[in-house]
């Protein structure tokens, strides 16, 4: 049976036009600094950000806690949204590769405000964890992609700069965010430290992220880079891909949230099958099932059965993800399969 696949926008496969693109990547060894491709990139995604310098890195985890690493030292605290990625998906890495503890707070679709955050700094005592970091993640993925308010980034901003703590943007899925408020790379990236972005989410390349910073923070970072295992040789193959995906697929992205727009605004005329339109801000759709008296194991099956792929998602929920290799029409079949089993 040939599914639909709306578990993630990371399942999709390079089109044949990025794979010329890779066959033709000029290499060498990256991890003396010699893959031309990689250099390319990493010189694109700084310039785009607004930023010295970028490091190019196998996976989006890998760029966090290399982040995570070179901003603090072993025993240092580092503050999240209870839901984020770093904390939720991350299996511990903080604690184990960087031996910092976290400090969890409850946000609104993801958002932390500064108030929340204000009273979560420890006080400056010798017998109390040293807050070094805040971590935002834009868009939230655990919060259906919803896009985190610039104003309150910005307030965030102050405040650390107030205290003299840094500040990480886990930006796997930013360029969503970018396509759908029109704020720039270089407008989010002014407020942050560091910013880790992905190239196989939505833009569809088969590996590979970036983190971002100044000169300094990059160099160190290269070093636990390869620390963590992700120094590659001629991995310019896969830099070639990011770039075909940075000429090409980050406009098409409003493709993706048109489709799940659509998708939410039809499954939602369901009674049983309710959804917080307020979270449908890019290309995810979170559907609360506990109206159809199905587990999400039952739901998932009959879906699968039917040719469709989702996730489960928080205690009573299944997520759908719109990506580059979903069509509007393959959208407008789920929904009619979601049509003839619920109402």
């Amino acid at each position: 049976m040939k599914y639909i696949d709306l578990r993630s926008d990371t399942v999709t496969k390079p089109s044949p036009a990025m794979l010329e693109a890779m066959m033709k990547a000029e290499v060498g060894d990256d991890v003396f600094g010699e893959d031309p491709t990689i250099n390319k990139l990493q010189e694109r995604v700084a310039s785009m950000f607004g930023k010295d310098a970028a490091l190019f890195v196998p996976s989006g985890t890998m760029g966090n806690e290399v982040c995570i690493k070179t901003h603090t030292q072993p025993g240092d605290e580092i503050i999240l949204e209870q839901e984020s990625h770093i904390f939720v998906y991350e299996t511990g890495a903080p604690a184990l590769l960087s031996g910092v503890q976290m400090i969890t707070l409850a946000g609104d679709k993801g958002m932390l405000t500064a108030e929340q955050i204000k009273q979560a700094i420890r006080p400056k005592a010798y017998y109390l964890p040293q807050t070094k970091l805040i971590c935002l993640e834009n868009t939230h993925g655990r919060s259906a992609g919803s896009i985190i308010p610039l104003d309150e980034i910005k307030r965030v901003r102050a405040l650390a700069i107030n205290e003299n703590i840094s500040m990480h943007l886990d930006g796997a899925r930013l360029w969503n965010a970018c396509v759908a408020t029109s704020i720039t790379p270089k407008e989010y990236a002014t407020y942050f430290d560091s910013l880790s972005v992905c190239f196989s989410k939505g833009l569809g390349a088969p590996v590979g992220s970036a983190i971002i910073g100044n000169v300094e923070f990059i160099e160190r970072a290269r070093k636990y880079r390869k620390m963590f295992g992700g120094g590659m040789r001629q991995a310019g193959i896969l830099a070639a891909a990011a770039l075909y995906a940075l000429d090409h697929n980050i406009d098409r992205l409003r493709d993706d949230h048109a489709k799940a727009t659509y998708f939410a605004g039809e499954v939602s005329k369901l009674r049983q099958l309710p959804i917080d339109m307020t979270e449908v801000q890019t290309n995810m759709v979170f559907i609360e099932i506990s109206g159809t008296g199905k587990t999400q194991n039952e739901i998932l099956h009959l879906l699968k059965s039917n040719g469709i792929l989702v996730t489960p998602e928080r205690l009573s929920s299944i997520r759908a993800v719109m990506h580059l290799d979903v069509s509007m029409e393959e959208v407008k079949k789920v929904v009619e399969i979601f049509q003839s089993f619920f109402h």
